[in-house]
């Protein structure tokens, strides 16, 4: 029973306390009553710490769009995040298409230039989409996460403690105009008791009851003064205390930009690092696709490139090349002497070749074989030597020594 009585009461005493903060608020709004102005420092440390509140999301977001652009696998990443559980791993988009293109240059053929030059794209696609994962994942934990911390902890704890001085100075206001109006009952009390009434034996008579009346009416304002005085005076202590606490959590907002200021110069490195990454790679692909014979390479009239015709018969010679020469190509001067090349000729290797059967023979870039043609060959193959090994190599991979 005691338990239940002390409930009810506190029951009461709050939903009073919150009667009283909702009509002091309206009164407010409505210009009815005063209202207790923070301080100006307070204020600005309020409003920097709502500006640091409203930029940190913006910008969180926009930096989740740049490092994963798929909404769908965003909004998948959160629900894997929310459940506590790792989120399945897949191909990012340049892995993806590194590997739709290594599928198709062994589709077409290693041994073909334009087969084996998209193989080599798509290994470089591949670490790219390696390096894309290291940004993400750097990203995600050196500045995201920091950020992500503030909006979900720091900032949720100065948002309660700003709503929490709200209330005390509500309450603060409350008791104010509590304090004002039992001071204006009291003198008008004090007034009324003062009056004398003039008159016959009735008149007067009543006038005395009246008398008596008004002092015990003056006695229950003096007493509600006096209530409403120690009640302001709890409640401006609370107030300045809360006022405190609040101001102190704001002025680690300072703190907390020192720190974004660290985690943005770890995004910006891992950034660098990524785009460096990027480039060498880059660069190195376009070393190598520059190795191939010119022949196979578009020029700024975007023509289109033909195939060099085989010839089923043993003298690849006149034929071939009168038949070549009439095509939009931009033919490279080697070409046509590696075709001719019946005696035994030196020949340079332009770039790495893996033999695809046994009866090809494996090329490393910068070496030189010898090469000869042999009767019935295809004409896009010579007979190549190194040392006691022979087998067959492309001739868009050679270059013929004088």
């Amino acid at each position: 029973m005691n338990i239940m009585d002390f409930n009810v009461k506190k029951l009461a005493a709050d939903a009073g306390t919150f009667l009283s903060r909702a009509v002091q608020f309206t009164e407010e709004k409505l210009g009815q009553a005063e209202k207790t102005e923070l301080d100006a420092h307070l204020e600005n440390l309020l409003s920097k710490a709502e500006c640091t509140k409203i930029w940190t999301e913006k910008i969180m977001k926009q930096t989740e769009v740049l490092l994963q652009p798929n909404p769908n696998a965003r909004i998948e990443e959160f629900v894997y995040e929310k459940l506590d559980r790792k989120a399945p791993s897949r191909l990012n988009n340049p892995e993806l298409l590194g590997q739709y293109m290594i599928d198709a240059g062994t589709e077409f053929g290693p041994g073909t230039a334009y087969g084996n030059a998209l193989i080599k794209c798509g290994e470089t696609q591949k670490r790219i989409g390696t390096a894309d994962r290291e940004l993400i994942q750097t990203s995600a934990l050196n500045f995201l996460t920091p950020l992500r911390n503030f909006i979900e902890g720091d900032y949720k704890t100065i948002a309660k403690e700003r709503k929490l001085l709200q209330n005390k100075r509500l309450d603060l206001d409350a008791a104010k105009t509590r304090l004002k109006k039992a001071k204006a009952a009291e003198t008008r009390a004090s007034h009324l008791n003062s009056a004398r009434l003039e008159g016959d034996n009735t008149m007067v008579n009543f006038s005395h009851m009246l008398n008596f009346l008004h002092v015990k009416w003056l006695k229950i304002w003096a007493e509600e003064v006096t209530k409403s005085e120690q009640e302001l005076r709890i409640t401006q202590s609370e107030f300045d205390r809360q006022a405190e606490i609040t101001r102190l959590l704001l002025e680690g907002i300072s703190s907390t930009h020192a720190h974004h200021l660290r985690c943005l110069n770890d995004f910006v490195e891992a950034q660098m690092t990524y785009y460096a990454q990027c480039y060498q790679y880059m660069l190195d692909l376009q070393k190598q696709l520059g190795s191939f014979p010119s022949n196979y390479h578009c020029n700024n009239n975007q023509t289109s490139v033909a195939p060099v015709p085989s010839a089923s018969s043993n003298a690849i010679g006149s034929s071939a090349l009168t038949s070549t020469s009439g095509l939009g190509l931009t033919s490279s001067s080697n070409l046509p002497d590696l075709k001719e090349c019946v005696g035994s000729r030196k020949a340079r290797v332009l770039y790495d070749y893996d033999a695809a059967n046994s009866t090809e023979l494996s090329l490393l870039a910068d070496e030189v074989i010898s090469v000869y043609s042999v009767a019935g060959m295809d004409s896009d193959w010579l007979m190549g030597e190194r040392g006691n090994q022979k087998g067959r190599v492309p001739i868009t991979y050679l270059e013929l020594l004088n």
